[in-house]
């Protein structure tokens, strides 16, 4: 694709501040940091983004362990998918931005393959317009950040098992980032029945907060073993085994782990910035929101610490680094 003309504004960046690795391996093993990554030409139809947050998951330390180097073989990498900032340069053909517009999305297109060398852990980033929405005006960046990747997962998940109005849900692994979006999407776009989903004990009243009408501490109880059954299991968690013991007579089991499991719906997301907008509504009337860990913001000097948190299992919805303070 031809390249976007040349600016002649003498305040866009050529080089950008980022996290990157030149190989695979454990976050505080691989990571460094480079004060002056060269941004790529500027295409027909990408935008320059000032990041001003991204939000970690758990793509992120999974690509940095090798996980994807079939589909993924490129290094050096700068890691990250979700982002929010503002734009500061627009391709020639872009029609739906305009320089300082307030954006969010997952700029890799493609969940497992075909990721971008430049991700969003850095001072700039680039994104095809398509990808990205304009930042609801009631949330902060923060929280913009941390929707794109988990929001749209959970969503392409209830399209593939072809969810709808009165059907029940089970989600296993409530409290996490795509867990909790399942959740309020199940009560609040799909209209499900009956909103079952597992967590530890002390995120419990978490999963009663934002609609979970039966929370199951898995600490205690195996899901499987309970006598309630499920049309749809949506699982977060990698435990697709098990959750055939857990759907009624012709239910679907979706999963987002790889490699997946015979007879489940295995999917890898694909982002699109018209579904950030069509859901749009959901969090500027405040029925969805977003679900941020304690922890979070951590700044962006502390991304090694907060790869190795998110890597624990314990996060709680979404770690968000703050880049620019």
């Amino acid at each position: 694709m031809a390249e976007a003309e040349s600016s002649t504004d003498s305040t866009i960046p050529t080089h950008t501040k980022a996290w990157y690795y030149s190989e695979h391996g454990r976050p505080s093993d691989v990571l460094k940091f480079d004060p002056n990554w060269p941004l790529p030409q500027l295409k027909h139809d990408q935008v320059l983004i000032k990041v001003i947050a991204v939000s970690l998951n758990p793509v992120d330390y999974k690509r940095m362990h090798g996980e994807f180097k079939d589909t993924d073989p490129y290094l050096p990498i700068v890691p990250g998918f979700d982002v929010a900032g503002t734009v500061v340069k627009v391709g020639g053909e872009v029609r739906k931005f305009k320089v300082g517009d307030e954006v969010y999305g997952d700029i890799n297109e493609e969940g497992l393959s075909n990721l971008k060398i430049l991700g969003t852990l850095s001072e700039y980033t680039v994104a095809e317009e398509k990808l990205l929405a304009h930042k609801p005006s009631n949330l902060s960046f923060i929280e913009a950040a941390s929707i794109p990747l988990a929001l749209e997962t959970a969503l392409e998940g209830f399209e593939h098992a072809q969810f709808s109005a009165g059907k029940s849900v089970l989600v296993l692994g409530g409290a996490g980032g795509v867990g909790s979006y399942a959740i309020q999407l199940a009560k609040h776009v799909y209209k499900a029945s009956k909103i079952a989903a597992t967590a530890s004990t002390g995120k419990l009243e978490l999963l009663r907060e934002i609609g979970v009408d039966f929370p199951i501490d898995y600490t205690k109880y195996n899901f499987e073993d309970l006598p309630e059954k499920y049309d749809l299991v949506y699982d977060a968690v990698g435990q697709t085994d098990r959750a055939f013991k857990a759907i009624k007579e012709g239910g679907k089991v979706v999963t987002i782990v790889p490699p997946g499991y015979p007879q489940a719906i295995f999917f890898a997301l694909t982002s699109k910035g018209s579904n950030l907008e069509k859901l749009r509504p959901y969090f500027e009337s405040g029925q969805v929101k977003p679900i941020l860990d304690p922890k979070t913001p951590l700044p962006f000097s502390q991304l090694i610490e907060a790869i190795s948190y998110l890597e624990t299992s314990r996060a709680t919805g979404k770690v968000v680094i703050y880049p620019i303070l």
